[in-house]
């Protein structure tokens, strides 16, 4: 992973192939960092404003060559829009694009200003930490199968000019890097095809990153999950050669306690095609993401290793695929679950919810105090909220609360979805307990409220990420492909209940 540096100096003094400086729109005569490098360039950046060919707004870029009036060969400054709107994740957002900006001219050695430390007017250890993710997670490609040819940024330098701001950049760095790279552990599980990434490999992805950090680990087999009378998540991988793996982590910041502060559980079908209600043929290739709940579990938890908060958790990935077989579990079939309720399986292309079902049972037995549940769960939620938020259920809302605050942090977008009891009927079945899919009306409140029904009275939160896994495009701190939505919540959240 790239190096970031933070050095005391002056930005126009500093030897670089590109130094990067910043304007908010609407300013006319830049001031700080912005305006030293401008009086060294003999004015040129207030010229071009003046003349119109800049003017700050967001995703804007000015690239100037200096003509060795300046130590450094080109400057580039980077529109931040208006003040008015400027936030931490604008700073992510502009470092990401800078970066791959940067990268496509072939530059290996930048040194940048740090974005929204002066006027920008937040705390230099957030603003620091938005910036190490926005540059680490906005390179981020997805090469494992790709020749590699691009040229790589070799070095990256914050500049400084006040020297009591480097210990807080310095700080910030750090914890955006630890950030990053769980972001980035969770995109490459996601990117992964799906016969390179089943339940075994992921089951042993997951055990390599325990093991470099330290951390207790399990993984039950078949035989083992049906000791324990897992009947709803055995019922998915019935279908497949593949064998499943419950896979169990265990982080122990606060060793004196016994408790668990927080279980994770991320949904871990490592490729879902619908089983024997079998999806339609088009787009199935993406099907790959249907563990990218999973996989931002095991980001958060490896983030969270490196930051080291003072509090415990339990991660839970109950990996499987889903595929017709001559033993697949069909249509009209009655599962018993590990709490002993009885499940209608009504279509077999809803089972990420009997995996959770199971798997929300087994931390209820582990003594955990709050539960969070990550899933690619529902089209419905695609639908609703589209490509723009993921949706938020719980039964707790003081939990709910700490999420949602978690999320702003983090600038991953959420919206909290009702749960009124009423909806609970659609999910009511004629031969068992409830059935695993409430019809096509409110289709991702009725598949939380199943998972809620063996949460009980334990606080649980419950992620539809759907929407949010994967992107189409570039786009700010996302690429094309998996996003790692929403690792920073999680950690977040862990770094907030310490």
């Amino acid at each position: 992973m790239l190096n970031i540096k933070v050095i005391e100096g002056e930005i126009e003094k500093f030897q670089a192939d590109v130094i990067v400086v910043n304007l908010f729109e609407g300013v006319k005569n830049p001031g700080g960092a912005t305006g030293s490098v401008d009086t060294s360039l003999e004015n040129i950046i207030s010229e071009l404003i003046e003349g119109g060919e800049f003017s700050g707004k967001l995703g804007e870029n000015l690239l100037l060559h200096t003509y060795d009036k300046l130590p450094s060969k080109r400057v580039l400054v980077v529109g931040l829009g208006k003040s008015e709107n400027f936030s931490p994740k604008v700073i992510r957002n502009v470092s990401a694009q800078t970066s791959r900006y940067l990268r496509g001219l072939k530059v290996k050695k930048i040194a940048s200003i740090a974005h929204g430390v002066g006027i920008g007017g937040h705390e230099v250890e957030y603003c620091a930490e938005e910036i190490a993710q926005g540059l680490l997670v906005g390179l981020y490609r997805y090469d494992q199968f790709v020749k590699k040819s691009e040229v790589i940024i070799e070095e990256f330098t914050i500049v400084e000019k006040d020297s009591s701001k480097i210990p807080l950049l310095q700080k910030g760095i750090n914890q955006g890097q630890a950030i990053a790279e769980g972001v980035i552990f969770a995109r490459d599980l996601v990117n992964t095809p799906g016969n390179h990434m089943t339940p075994t490999i992921l089951s042993e992805r997951a055990q390599e990153m325990a093991e470099k950090n330290n951390l207790s680990m399990e993984i039950l087999n078949e035989n083992q999950c049906a000791e324990k009378s897992m009947g709803a998540y055995l019922s998915v991988s019935r279908g497949s050669f593949e064998e499943a793996k419950f896979i169990v982590i265990e982080y122990r910041g606060n060793p004196d306690k016994s408790e668990y502060n927080l279980a994770f559980i991320g949904k871990s079908v490592t490729f879902d095609t619908g089983g024997i209600s079998l999806k339609p043929a088009a787009d199935m290739s993406r099907m790959k993401s249907d563990m990218a709940g999973g996989a931002s579990v095991l980001g958060a938890i490896n983030a969270i290793a490196l930051l080291k908060p003072k509090i415990n958790i339990l991660a839970i990935l109950p990996a499987t695929e889903n595929m017709p077989g001559s033993k697949a579990t069909k249509p009209g079939d009655i599962v018993i679950s590990m709490n002993g309720k009885s499940i209608e399986v009504e279509n077999t292309d809803a089972e990420g919810r009997l995996t959770l079902a199971d798997a929300v049972s087994y931390v209820i037995e582990r003594n955990v105090e709050n539960i969070i549940d990550v899933a690619t769960l529902t089209g419905a939620m695609h639908m609703a909220l589209g490509n723009v938020r993921g949706g938020l259920f719980g039964n707790n809302q003081d939990l709910m609360e700490l999420v949602i605050k978690a999320s702003e942090q983090a600038g991953e977008k959420f919206w909290q979805m009702p749960m009124d009891e009423e909806y609970k009927d659609f999910n009511k079945s004629d031969v068992a307990d409830i059935k695993n899919t409430g019809g096509r009306l409110a289709g991702a409140i009725t598949a939380a409220h199943f998972i809620g029904e063996f949460a009980a009275e334990v606080p649980w939160v419950h992620m539809d990420i759907a929407g949010m896994a994967m992107t189409e495009k570039d786009s700010g701190y996302f690429t094309k492909g998996s996003t790692g939505f929403p690792v920073c919540t999680l950690v977040k959240l862990a770094l907030s209940m310490e």
